[in-house]
């Protein structure tokens, strides 16, 4: 009987992406992927580590899950789903995720999913299921930064039908000081560029239009050579070959880093027809004190310069970003500069976060010494602020 698959994914697109590899993965070896999960054989949760909020939410529907199926174990009929949890909190928490869990079966971090097919199948054979790590495959995980094997972003499975997301570079370099992402992903690694064109060409050989470029810091991008005489490929010069795609309607990009964003990759978006005017910069604070701090590599001025660039150059481009308030130290001083920014730059959107520690992370060294009611009071006042101008250039 065919094996059926429920998987839920939290946080951030390139966790949808995941979502769908491991679907297309896990189709490819008779599995049946369904939208609900009453009745599955299979619970995968694909999970963020990159904010507290986004893990709280994993822990919780874990413990929903576990409540739903104990209840549906005195059914005698009924057999216990292998539940497995992947992605970043995998990674994050390796082993200990059995002890604040015990109804996960399995755990695989972002860079071993090619395996999950395999860990599944192992467990199947082992019924009845037992939370003993040596039964299954939970020490793997990412340890070394070693690439995912190219061929799970060629299964051919997309939940969109008219559009995909194609991930070109994997893992971050930056190491913001609040960020687990390089903890949990790895450092930076780049797709070969023949191989995202080759992804691109396969999606709208299904009838795909619109594309999303995915990466923790795209404009970072620089292609491995699959020849050593070939020249590399930049994220600018990577655009221009996406944008000759032929079938291919528009296409966007995120998430750009403003210490690696250039005049050339503003040249490009005005210039390539089916690149949307979309520019999604995270700022995270207006005081420079606040950025060093976060080891974000730009300052205050850098930033406003490059908006002011950005508006010029992309006539009617989108501008979006990303807050933190609260981070370790902000000053009410260091607070107004980052509202002072938001009114100067009149962002087109805004995310807006309160500060939480994460484990591992340099910022976690520091004391969290924003009282959480100021935390509220500060992300409440910029994101009525950000509603205004939203509202305001809407009209």
């Amino acid at each position: 009987m065919t094996k059926k698959v429920y998987i839920k994914s939290f946080g951030c697109q390139m966790n949808v992406r995941d979502s769908e590899v491991v679907c297309g993965l896990l189709l490819k070896e008779g599995f049946q992927i369904i939208d609900n999960p009453d009745g599955t054989d299979i619970v995968i949760f694909n999970t963020c580590s990159v904010r507290k909020h986004a893990e709280d939410k994993v822990w919780s529907e874990i413990g929903k899950f576990n409540v739903r199926n104990t209840h549906n174990a005195n059914n005698a009929n009924t057999t216990k789903p292998i539940i497995g949890l992947i992605g970043c909190m995998a990674q994050n928490y390796k082993g200990g995720i059995f002890e604040k869990a015990p109804a996960v079966d399995f755990v695989v971090g972002p860079s071993d999913i090619a395996k999950i097919p395999g860990i599944i199948e192992r467990l199947l054979g082992s019924r009845p299921t037992t939370h003993d790590p040596q039964l299954c495959d939970v020490r793997v995980w990412e340890t070394d930064g070693t690439s995912r094997p190219e061929e799970i972003y060629h299964t051919g499975f997309y939940e969109d039908k008219e559009h995909a997301y194609v991930v070109i570079s994997e893992g971050c370099s930056n190491y913001c000081s609040y960020c687990v992402v390089p903890y949990v992903r790895g450092e930076i690694r780049h797709r070969n560029y023949k191989d995202i064109l080759e992804e691109a060409e396969e999606a709208i050989g299904k009838g795909i239009n619109r594309l999303t470029l995915l990466g923790q810091n795209v404009n970072a991008y620089k292609s491995t050579n699959h020849q050593a005489a070939e020249s590399p490929v930049g994220f600018v010069g990577l655009l221009g070959l996406v944008n000759e795609v032929k079938g291919l309607k528009e296409f966007s990009f995120v998430t750009s880093h403003p210490r690696d964003t250039s005049l050339e990759l503003f040249s490009a978006m005005r210039d390539c027809g089916k690149l949307k005017k979309y520019l999604h910069l995270p700022v995270q604070s207006g005081s420079d004190k606040i950025l060093n701090l976060m080891n974000r590599g730009y300052d205050r001025k850098f930033y406003l310069d490059l908006a002011d660039k950005y508006r010029k150059i992309v006539k009617d481009g989108v501008l979006t970003t990303d807050i933190i308030v609260g981070f370790p130290t902000e000053t009410e001083e260091d607070f107004l500069s980052t509202r002072d920014l938001v009114e100067r730059v009149e962002f087109d959107a805004g995310f807006i976060f309160k500060y939480s520690t994460r484990p591992g992370t340099e910022a976690a060294k520091m004391p969290d010494d924003v009282p959480i009611k100021e935390k509220e009071r500060r992300h409440q006042i910029i994101l009525e602020l950000q509603k205004k101008i939203s509202k305001n250039k809407k009209c």
